[in-house]
């Protein structure tokens, strides 16, 4: 009965969580980012958003070679189509290990009992809409539980069989390797994996066993870490860098903690997780319920790290710690979306539950019936909230407006944005404002061009280039270069081919705004903002009117241009501009540390006096008739 009841709820959770993903299935903007990174891999030029300057768009990076490896057994399928697949498919395979790995915690109390298996935290997960909105999006969230699916799993199997007979080694190394690709998963997710490490390493019998452990976990992290800083020039991910992921906004945090609770009244279901919890605790503890017999040689401190309470601390802690994190981080932009991970966390120890049926022998008939009656109650509550959270509106009137918090549902965003449902593919995204004028304004510029957004939703204006040996610096032979210049990178990256250059304002994929200061009340997750003055200094275009938008100042223009001679900014930009060789790689390893800390000024007059430039002087203009 018992097993059998488990495979139902699994099978139940499953399907609800499936169905209810598709039902609100999309691809992000965000989402689409990725693809580009795709695309340039499938076109051979490396991990990259734009050919010929190596920023690392992308968190994960697991996901981006996932989906590259994706692409190749997707065929013909569009990359959004095998986005949308993968990352639902790793979604419900993510609450379907976490509940097993929940049963298997419970299983040396059940050995002698009869029980029913019901989802709990299962249950609240997949009822929060927010969860099943980026259980599709093209991000990497259904990869985040998936992973800590099987981590916890993988935690709980490791901590049980401390019997007579040690656990395999292939297992070990298995675990190691899982726990030490967390920081690939997501940076953040360290504090899990790190954590997990730690505990093998304390429990592990011998210097050798240990030394195992250290080279499993941690060979592919710091192998990817000197290419990072070897290819990319930095310590962190170019998205850590434009979001300045070691800054703090306890106030916008807490901000962000509110608006992913209120919609929802997420203290209901903890006000009856906790006293669940604490039943099961000690229905647990009854001296009448198996125990595993431990092995001679282990010691006390290691019996205790390698234990299952030791693991449900470390995945509470963990769930907690990550919480605490994006709080001091300041959130997000999306709404709920950081918070998901955590939530996670703190569910999976009693993602099901087992509804003891009395039979007298541990406990008296009437006790057994008091419990389970508890027990049932309970969860009935739990199951009532479920069915209310499930259909809940959510943030309402505010969900697809930019208010005062910066934080908006994204996918009712881009769905009312464009008029579709479901917005999927770059070509939905065509119907947003602005995209289909890009297609229109490259057509119309077969000769090279800048883009920078207009007033005007349906037309952009042009910065033509300079033609080419027409001043100091332009080659003669310079071929037509078009650059867009817009915050939404994934619709545009994805709908203009790869010989155009797609660079934001926030820094995510370009490398002169991720090097600037983070504003203090900048929207979250948008808390940079590089002047387009800059974007025309660093480039083939026209610097002077009437080439240039009459909103851009000239002599602005001019000190931009002067203010990248700056020798340092010059380093920051050769260690991703300039070709990738043996000697370039060495010294990128080397200056790292320097890149990631090296920060620019918004204003070029500042930035010149900074590095000490002499600022420029136009020459008086003409005078008029």
């Amino acid at each position: 009965m018992t097993r059998i009841s488990l495979w139902v709820s699994v099978a139940v959770i499953a399907t609800l969580f499936g169905w209810g993903a598709w039902q609100r299935r999309w691809i992000a903007d965000d989402g689409l980012i990725v693809l580009r990174t795709v695309r340039n891999l499938l076109a051979g030029n490396g991990p990259v958003f734009n050919a010929g300057e190596r920023v690392e768009a992308n968190t994960s990076t697991v996901w981006t070679y996932l989906l590259y490896v994706g692409s190749w057994v997707g065929g013909p399928l569009r990359l959004e189509y095998v986005a949308l697949a993968v990352a639902l498919t790793l979604s419900v395979l993510g609450v379907v290990l976490l509940m097993l790995g929940t049963a298997r915690l419970f299983a040396p109390s059940l050995r002698t009992r009869r029980a029913v298996m019901l989802p709990a935290g299962a249950l609240v997960y997949i009822a929060v809409p927010p969860a099943r909105d980026f259980a599709t999006s093209g991000l990497e969230s259904g990869l985040v539980l998936a992973y800590l699916g099987l981590l916890w799993w993988m935690m709980v199997c490791w901590a049980q069989p401390l019997r007579v007979r040690p656990q395999s080694q292939a297992f070990i190394v298995a675990l190691a390797f899982v726990a030490g690709c967390s920081v690939l998963v997501r940076p953040e997710l360290a504090l899990i994996g790190g954590a997990a490490l730690v505990m093998m390493l304390i429990a592990a019998r011998g210097w050798r066993r240990r030394a195992l452990i250290v080279l499993a976990g941690g060979l592919l992290p710091v192998a990817y870490q000197i290419f990072r800083m070897g290819y990319y020039g930095l310590l962190v991910p170019g998205t850590a860098l434009a979001k300045d992921a070691a800054g703090d906004k306890w106030a916008q945090g807490m901000i962000y903690l509110s608006n992913f609770n209120q919609p929802y009244l997420l203290w209901v279901p903890v006000v009856l997780l906790v006293p669940l919890g604490i039943v099961l605790m000690l229905m647990r503890r009854r001296p009448s319920f198996l125990r595993p017999t431990l092995a001679p040689d282990y010691g006390r401190v290691a019996r205790s790290v390698q234990s299952p309470t030791a693991v449900v601390v470390w995945m509470l802690v963990s769930g907690l710690l990550q919480a605490l994190y994006w709080i001091r981080q300041g959130g997000d932009f999306m709404h709920g979306r950081v918070l998901l991970a955590p939530l996670f966390c703190l569910l999976a120890p009693i993602a099901v539950i087992p509804v003891l049926i009395p039979d007298g022998k541990d406990f008296s008939r009437e006790t057994g019936y008091w419990l389970a009656g508890a027990v049932s109650a309970l969860w009935l509550g739990l199951a009532g909230w479920s069915l209310w959270a499930a259909n809940s509106p959510g943030m309402g009137d505010d969900a697809t407006h930019v208010t005062y918090t910066g934080i908006v549902d994204e996918r009712r965003f881009y769905a009312q944005a464009t008029g579709r449902a479901h917005p999927l593919t770059a070509a939905d995204y065509l119907d947003y404002p602005r995209m289909a004028a890009v297609l229109v304004a490259l057509n119309n510029t077969p000769q090279g061009a800048l883009l920078l957004p207009s007033g005007n939703y349906t037309q952009w204006d042009l910065v033509p280039m300079i033609p080419p040996g027409s001043a100091p610096g332009i080659p003669g032979d310079l071929k037509p270069q078009h650059t867009v210049f817009f915050t939404n990178l994934g619709m545009v990256g994805m709908n203009v081919g790869l010989n155009v250059r797609v660079i934001d304002q926030i820094g995510l994929a370009n490398p002169l705004a991720a090097h600037t200061e983070r504003l203090k009340h900048g929207r979250i997750g948008h808390d940079k903002n590089l002047f387009p003055d800059w974007v025309v200094a660093d480039g083939p275009w026209v610097k002077w009117p009437p080439g240039i938008p009459a909103y851009l100042d000239q002599q602005w223009v001019a000190e931009a241009e002067a203010a990248l001679k700056c020798p340092a900014t010059q380093a920051v930009l050769n260690s991703v501009r300039a070709p990738m060789t043996l000697r370039r790689f060495v010294s990128n390893v080397l200056h790292a540390y320097e890149f990631t800390q090296y920060r620019i000024d918004r204003i070029p007059l500042n930035e010149l006096i900074k590095c000490g430039l002499e600022v420029p002087r136009l020459p008086p203009a003409p005078p008029r008739d």
